[in-house]
């Protein structure tokens, strides 16, 4: 293996034991010895990778970010109408039957506070991450009025928005009450709203 192509793998190696323990214990909550012993990387080898571990934050940030839109594009890229496709991506933020819903692994759902307040780069990036998501529910809406599966919205990238927002609180609420009810009635909600 080249020296590029071992340091491109270790350096997906500590993003993801990162995103584990971030996802665990925030951002703030990880400490950088703990995250190179768990990814098995030399101690002195985090600022090869990473400037800081705010750096570290951004890259963590877009790495999840390109993970969760082809996730997304997967979803709805099966075949179904509009509606068809904007419930089966609702669905999976619940997956019952699977420890890797959307909600449960989410960092919006996990650092959006706290970032906002701690790192305005790593702001930025995942509130870019989020606008990439709502315009292709946006898209979606759209396709789903074209078709006749989704009721017309007036404005579909307010809609889009909107919708995000909720399932944004019901997973936060999903996530405090330890209960995936607060998803399930955002699915019903969605449901009754958009689905003629």
């Amino acid at each position: 293996m080249s020296t590029e192509k071992k340091s491109a793998v270790t350096r997906a190696r500590i993003l993801t034991t990162g995103r584990d323990l971030v996802l665990a214990h925030g951002f703030g909550g990880v400490g950088l010895k703990e995250l190179l012993e768990r990814s098995g990387v030399p101690k002195g080898s985090f600022y090869y990778y990473f400037s800081s571990k705010e750096a570290f934050g951004c890259a963590l940030l877009e790495d999840y970010i390109d993970s969760y839109l082809q996730r997304f594009d997967a979803l709805v890229g099966e075949p179904g109408s509009g509606g068809d496709r904007l419930m089966r991506y609702f669905s999976a933020w619940i997956a019952d039957d699977c420890a890797d819903s959307i909600a449960d692994r989410c960092l919006v759902v996990k650092l959006a506070a706290e970032i906002s307040d701690l790192s305005e780069d790593m702001r930025q990036v995942l509130d870019a991450g989020v606008a990439q998501l709502v315009a292709r529910l946006s898209q979606l809406l759209r396709e789903g009025v074209a078709d006749g599966s989704v009721r017309l919205q007036p404005d579909p990238d307010a809609a889009a928005g909107v919708l995000y927002s909720q399932w944004l609180g019901a997973a936060i609420l999903a996530k405090l009450s330890k209960s995936r009810t607060p998803l399930h009635a955002a699915l019903a909600d969605t449901r009754q709203r958009l689905l003629p």
